[in-house]
């Protein structure tokens, strides 16, 4: 067995969290397998995946082979986009593509590039994350007293967060709020799916999703999604379960539309070949401060260009 004590680091983190970056080289799969069978327990006793940690708290694991560094691939340094920077905080603009960390055959993603563009940094860390197909605003932070407070702003949902999102068809003005818990599994290839469930699911999750119609396309719908609550794959569930599922969304989308997008088939003379989500709009707190900071970032090159070649209609009016 191998034990732990968390250090000032690792405050505040999620065990799962905690424990890829921890156990480099081990699969995410592997990681979630090892804390659902309790063979991972904090402070003796048994502990869930979203477990928050706290520095002293001891930890005790089961063996694992982790990669030695030569079988690990180096992060290249690389800048992003930068949308605004302080002494506190840095918010970037990610693009589509591109994990946030490393992990689940990912070597490497945002975090570990920018430390090698950034050697001078003395601590920088991701205060949230976007799945790697999804584009747009990305939080980071530059002091473990900002990551500790602006942590606590996204639990408490005291942030703003919206997003972008072309789906196929024409989405009912009048929907505007979908309350559906989700239950996150593992399929049988070992991947991480999350599927809506019900009301009497103990691992079910209440998820909140604000849905706004921002502007219609013959065949499609822009929306304005802006989430109360930051569970994994949230819009692409819930707006799948709408039957409203995300242009280019890989695992919850239509396959057979995706693959016309991507031949250029879908939209002549327009290839398409990512999901259509993007990160357009941040607000929270300084945390130093306590200034209310806004943030936006212009949807993608490739996203305007598909939206300038569908025809556009006029929206519905609103509901009475």
């Amino acid at each position: 067995m191998r034990h732990l004590t968390v250090g000032e680091d690792g405050a505040g983190q999620r065990l799962d969290n905690y424990l890829v970056k921890t156990l480099k080289g081990v699969p995410k799969t592997h990681v979630y397998r090892i804390i659902r069978s309790g063979e991972v327990r904090v402070n003796r006793g048994r502990a869930a995946a979203d477990t928050r940690l706290a520095a002293g708290d001891e930890l005790r694991l089961p063996p694992v082979r982790m990669a030695t560094p030569a079988e690990r691939e180096a992060a290249p340094p690389r800048e992003f986009p930068v949308v605004h920077e302080d002494e506190h905080l840095l918010v970037i603009d990610k693009p589509a593509g591109v994990a946030v960390h490393g992990g689940s055959g990912v070597s490497f993603g945002v975090i570990e590039q920018l430390r090698r563009a950034r050697p001078q940094a003395k601590f920088l860390e991701l205060v949230h994350r976007l799945d790697r197909e999804t584009s747009g605003l990305l939080l980071l932070a530059k002091k473990r007293s900002a990551l500790t407070r602006l942590q606590d702003q996204f639990r408490a949902r005291e942030t703003g967060k919206t997003y972008a999102a072309l789906v196929p068809g024409a989405w009912p003005a009048r929907h505007k709020v979908i309350d559906a818990p989700l239950h996150k599994y593992l399929d049988g290839a070992g991947e991480r799916r999350v599927r809506v469930t019900g009301a009497d699911d103990e691992d079910g999750q209440r998820s909140i999703t604000l849905v706004q119609v921002a502007a219609a396309y013959a065949g499609y719908t822009l929306l304005d999604v802006t989430i109360k609550t930051g569970r994994t794959h949230q819009i692409r569930v819930h707006l799948a379960h709408a039957g409203h599922a995300i242009v280019g969304d890989d695992k919850y989308g239509d396959f057979a539309l995706n693959k016309a997008f991507a031949r250029g088939e879908a939209v002549p003379a327009v290839k398409f070949d990512r999901m259509f989500l993007h990160a357009r709009r941040l607000r929270f707190e300084h945390p130093a401060s306590g200034e209310t900071i806004e943030l936006e970032a212009a949807l993608p090159a490739e996203c305007r260009l598909l939206l300038t070649a569908l025809p556009r209609v006029a929206a519905p009016p609103p509901p009475p």
